[in-house]
């Protein structure tokens, strides 16, 4: 059974230094992405794109506050044991 890991959108900026930081303290498993390799891709610039964000299962949640809250309510869920049925995209 695979989970989908939820996906933290960096920059250099300190927001993202610390979201990096409280994703690393909460022991949630993540994949970073930093927006700036955009410019590489085929996308080019995301210019409404704000890092820190994560996109996850459970919404999208920018700036630093909002992840903030993420993380609660991951820690919440695992207290919990519950799984939502949208667990799995």
């Amino acid at each position: 059974m695979v989970k989908r890991k939820p996906i933290l959108l960096v920059d250099e900026s300190d927001d993202s230094t610390k979201a990096i930081d409280v994703f690393k303290r909460s022991g949630i498993e993540y994949v970073e992405y930093d927006i700036r390799r955009f410019k590489e891709s085929c996308c080019g610039e995301l210019p409404t794109t704000k890092a820190p964000s994560v996109f996850a299962v459970e919404g999208i949640f920018k700036g630093l506050e909002k992840i903030n809250e993420y993380i609660s309510l991951k820690r919440d869920k695992s207290d919990s044991k519950a799984e939502s049925e949208s667990a799995y995209w």
